[in-house]
């Protein structure tokens, strides 16, 4: 009887894997995880694999902190970094889902096309973490929430704070006591470690609301380029290795799809000639070279 038991309760176990898997369902028993004493993000995405990114991406977190009691929900790749496609995906809503982006799914699976079919496995680049780092990944679900006009965006322009502090709720402060009407001028702001994290891309209002930058004196390029800010004084030293590596990671996001073909990456210096030496002389400026 214990005999019979055992294998009825197998017999289960593997009708409930089999009904999960055309839903899409990595792992029945790994789809959330409470909050106890002594957890932190970084603690829990070490424990399941995945990354700080993408956990405040799925979960919609604002910072950090967590409560504990708080259910948080694993990003769907956790387990396995394998998607099983449900009837109604698209690329687009499975690259919003993992943080990632359609070109990156469509490179990782030999995809000639964005025709996929219900059952078809998919392998999520960066096991569902937003990229390689997963820095990217709050920057893709975010933007997969907007309408963005790709037509409209015909430059990138980089620049740095000049000040070693500072995060996009500062400087929008700042912005906002100065006049600017919609406050923080850039549309994204690349932290380096001290009033946010190192590396994080912070996203303004100015992207979340598709609404003309600040960060420049020429209104044409204000009217149609996409402002980044690295938070430092790069006259004195370079950016952080994440901070570069985010600023890369996001130029090449935005070209992917959204903003015009050709789209011009610059600084602020090159833009505004002779009024300003933004983004200083130790911006990696050899970085973007592959865009000329």
């Amino acid at each position: 009887m214990e005999y019979r038991r055992e294998f009825l309760k197998k017999s289960l176990w593997s009708a409930l894997a089999l009904w999960a898997a055309p839903l899409g369902l990595a792992a029945a028993t790994r789809t959330d995880h409470v909050v106890k004493k002594g957890d932190t993000l970084s603690g829990i995405a070490k424990k399941y694999g995945t990354s700080v990114p993408a956990l405040k991406a799925t979960n919609g977190l604002k910072s950090d902190t967590i409560q504990v009691g708080e259910k948080l929900q694993l990003p769907p790749s956790a387990a396995t970094g394998i998607h099983i496609v449900s009837k109604g995906e698209t690329l687009s809503v499975i690259a919003g889902r993992y943080g990632t982006s359609v070109k990156a799914l469509k490179r990782d699976n030999g995809l000639k096309s964005d025709l996929i079919r219900v059952g078809q496995k998919l392998q999520v680049p960066g096991g569902g973490s937003g990229g390689a780092s997963g820095l990217l990944a709050p920057v893709i679900a975010a933007t997969h929430r907007i309408r963005v006009d790709a037509t409209r965006w015909r430059y990138i322009v980089c620049h740095h704070s000049a000040i070693e502090a500072g995060n996009a709720e500062v400087y929008g402060r700042a912005h906002k006591r100065r006049g600017m009407e919609h406050g923080l001028a850039y549309h994204f702001v690349i932290g380096n470690g001290k009033d946010s994290g190192d590396g994080e891309i912070e996203i303004g209002p100015r992207w979340e609301q598709q609404l003309r930058g600040g960060h420049v004196r020429n209104s044409r390029v204000n009217d149609t380029g996409i402002g980044i800010c690295l938070v430092g004084n790069l006259e004195n030293h370079r950016p952080t290795q994440r901070q570069r590596q985010a600023m890369n990671e996001l130029l090449d996001f935005l070209r992917d799809g959204h903003t015009r073909r050709g789209v011009s990456v610059t600084v602020h210096k090159r833009v505004d000639k002779n009024h300003t030496v933004c983004p200083g002389r130790y911006f990696p400026y050899g970085d973007l070279d592959r865009f000329a």
